[in-house]
């Protein structure tokens, strides 16, 4: 049992934001196709994301292998080895579990990430393993919508629930006696952002362990675990994968046992991503660099001519000099984000305004490479304005979508 772990199996998280604490947890009997290439060390985002998780090349065979289907594998003898069941692994998931971790935690060999079916899969394996019967969790008041589905169930359990804003690191009033914090930051819809290495002290000086929701960062906008977390949880729906086409979410994190609890509530759930989403995924990663600083670029471009809108209130931007969460965000956010949120007047003005946008499609999610937006306020459970407007900003020219966003919001005014 590590130093970080309480007699309980309850990680404390007082280990060393380096965190580089033990070996890789696979198995070096793991199959050549399986062994990653690796990285150079002190490589580029571009370089990193084209890379992340590739076999060592063999000739003949394909840089990244296809998807490999298979719900058994030849196992005579002593069921031993690193594939045995495909609920339990499978050789495309460890290449993209393998680039995932390049991203999240480059140079760190000790850390273990695993994927799931879905966003919601991967936050659910992080709440369920890691809290028991009597245990209190921390989670933001103003995090991603379906969060208050999963207090209920956590309370349900005999699991206490306390909630505090994301914003002015409002979540360290409600620490004392908590066994785990939930972060998410930015937060989803607002994009309110706090402190991470501040509540992860906190937190770990009070003997809990913190996780952070990277979905709306990802990994090239910020690194949880080198700010202080224990887990790193996304969905890979979003901006990691970029194409609105694969539900999947992942887990990153630093210690071993509770990884362990984690891998172990994935098999019994059997919260897993087929082999083709998982092969399109780690594809679709090649270009994150590429589409992330293209619509963090856009993201920005649009939120400074969002302000010269007189009819634009709330408008939130980490990337913007004035916004609340700048200041913060600069300090452990490499880039800022593909959304940007605002509020127009009435939900008649923003349903307007949706429907008269020729290139911004309206759906819901964020992250692809064409825009969308949507009046979030239509799902309920968020505690938005009715004109609020979450827009996730894609990869087309920055002229062209700004200048329909400005003739969208003249047609509406009608």
């Amino acid at each position: 049992m590590s130093d970080a772990t309480t007699s309980d199996g309850h990680g404390t998280g007082e280990e060393a934001a380096g965190f580089g604490h033990g070996p890789s947890y696979r198995d070096s009997s793991a199959p050549s196709s399986a062994v990653s290439a690796g990285t150079p060390a002190g490589a580029g985002d571009g370089t990193r994301a084209v890379r992340a998780g590739l076999p060592e090349p063999v000739k003949h065979e394909p840089t990244l292998p296809g998807p490999v289907f298979a719900a058994h594998f030849h196992l005579p003898g002593d069921p031993t080895g690193p594939y045995t069941y495909g609920r339990d692994e499978n050789p495309t998931w460890t290449l993209l579990e393998r680039a995932i971790g390049e991203l999240e935690a480059p140079g760190h060999s000790g850390v273990e990430t695993l994927v799931f079916a879905s966003g919601m899969a991967a936050i659910s394996s992080v709440l369920f393993s890691q809290l028991r019967s009597g245990d209190a969790v921390v989670l933001p008041d103003d995090g991603y919508q379906a969060l208050p589905l999963v207090r209920t169930q956590l309370e349900e359990y005999g699991i206490e629930v306390r909630t505090a804003p994301t914003g002015g690191d409002a979540q360290l009033d409600v620490l004392d006696g908590a066994r785990l914090l939930w972060i998410e930051t930015p937060s989803n819809p607002g994009l309110d952002v706090c402190d991470v290495r501040r509540l992860a002290d906190a937190a770990h000086a009070r003997g809990a362990l913190v996780a952070v929701d990277n979905t709306l960062a990802t990994p090239l906008g910020q690194r949880p675990l080198e700010l202080g977390a224990d887990f790193a949880v996304a969905s890979g729906t979003k901006q990691l994968t970029g194409h609105g086409d694969i539900l999947l979410g992942y887990v990153t994190g630093r210690d071993a046992e509770a990884m362990a609890a984690v891998r172990r509530w994935r098999k019994i759930v059997g919260a897993i991503p087929g082999p083709m989403e998982a092969w399109l995924a780690h594809r679709s990663i090649a270009t994150l660099q590429l589409r992330v600083d293209r619509q963090n670029a856009t993201a920005l471009t649009l939120a400074q001519a969002l302000r010269e809108r007189p009819e634009v209130t709330g408008l939130r931007y980490p990337g913007l000099p004035d916004d609340p969460s700048h200041k913060v965000a600069s300090q452990q956010m490499r880039r800022h984000g593909c959304v940007v949120s605002f509020t127009l007047p009435t939900r008649a003005r923003a349903d307007r305004f949706l429907e008269a946008l020729r290139l911004v499609d309206d759906a819901t999610s964020f992250g692809g490479v064409r825009s969308t937006a949507e009046r979030r306020g239509r799902w309920g459970g968020d505690a938005v304005p009715e004109g609020f407007v979450r827009f996730s900003v894609g990869c087309e020219d920055p002229e062209d979508l700004v200048a329909d966003v400005r003739r969208a919001l003249d047609e509406s005014a009608a």
